[in-house]
């Protein structure tokens, strides 16, 4: 039988599914982790939220930096999000009338050593753009991949969502933007370049009736794996650490490092922040900022390699 605590996460990542029509990564995320949560109470003979305390939630959050034999110790950052999800548990309770108090309130994350996003140079994009065969229906679905993912500075999440009609519409008007919806559901319309569209195109044309052969059941996906079916977060992350490889690049590279790659270049063209914000579907221009740290690192560095009286 489960545990009121337990009822209460179940009924927590409810709302978060219906109500505020969280992502299944989202839900997934925080499952993990309020069940984490739940465990641990257990452990401490916490079975009811009124009981949990402060201390609790303090305690819950320094476990998750220390390894134990039985699991090993998060990240900051890891540990941050679970605090995240903990927080907003207590706080649906307490305003759903399930608690009086709120024992998360009062905790704060740990501090964060603060990391600069890793953008790949214009050049080690383009190698990476230049790998993909054309000959290949593969080969156009991956190029069609990284040019929407460096093109639109999309997150991988956005761009496998994207359906067949939704490109359609966009290649049939020049001018044309990319709707995508973000975090939370949050609509934004971005550019497509010329390189995208063509990418697009050539996939559409010449490589995605291939792969939809293969299923008996047609799917409106834009981008398809090998039966025919939408392509997953896992496999197109393959299909870019495979690509990093072929083209001899000797940097770690993910769905993300394009999308800063994209920030990053149009800061160092001239871009405003702001716009970059709007493209890249922040919610604060203080989370696009960080962008601005990077490319003043860049010029740092180009200026104590190349100038005389440098150093």
């Amino acid at each position: 039988m489960a545990t009121p605590v337990e009822r209460l996460i179940r009924s927590y990542l409810d709302h978060l599914a219906v109500e505020r029509g969280a992502s299944p990564h989202t839900q997934a995320g925080y499952g993990r982790d309020l069940r984490r949560y739940a465990g641990f109470l257990t452990g401490r003979g916490i079975t009811d939220p009124e009981s949990v305390t402060e201390a609790d939630v303090a305690a819950f959050v320094a476990e998750l930096q220390t390894a134990k034999e039985t699991s090993a110790a998060l990240s900051v950052a890891s540990a941050s999000r679970a605090l995240a999800a903990v927080r907003s548990l207590h706080a649906f309770a307490v305003r759903d009338g399930l608690t009086v108090a709120d024992p998360a309130a009062g905790v704060h994350p740990p501090k964060a050593v603060r990391r600069l996003p890793k953008a790949l140079s214009v050049d080690q994009v383009q190698a990476l753009l230049d790998t993909p065969d054309p000959n290949t229906a593969t080969g156009l679905r991956d190029a069609a991949l990284l040019e929407l993912l460096y093109g639109t500075g999309a997150r991988i999440s956005e761009v496998i969502a994207l359906d067949v009609d939704e490109l359609t519409s966009v290649l049939a008007e020049p001018d044309a933007g990319l709707r995508l919806f973000g975090k939370g559901r949050k609509e934004r319309i971005v550019p497509v370049g010329s390189y995208a569209r063509a990418a697009v195109e050539a996939w559409l044309v010449r490589g995605r009736p291939q792969l939809a052969q293969a299923s008996t059941r047609p799917s409106p996906a834009l981008l398809l794996n090998a039966k025919g079916q939408r392509l997953s977060r896992q496999s197109a992350w393959q299909i870019l650490q495979k690509t990093a490889v072929a083209a001899h690049l000797d940097v770690e590279v993910s769905p993300h490092t394009l999308r800063h790659s994209f920030a990053t270049h149009l800061l160092d063209g001239g871009a405003d922040v702001r716009v970059v914000q709007e493209l890249l579907g922040h919610a604060s221009v203080t989370t696009t900022q960080i962008y601005t740290l990077v490319t003043a690192e860049h010029l740092r560095e180009v200026f104590l390699t190349s100038h005389p009286r440098a150093r």
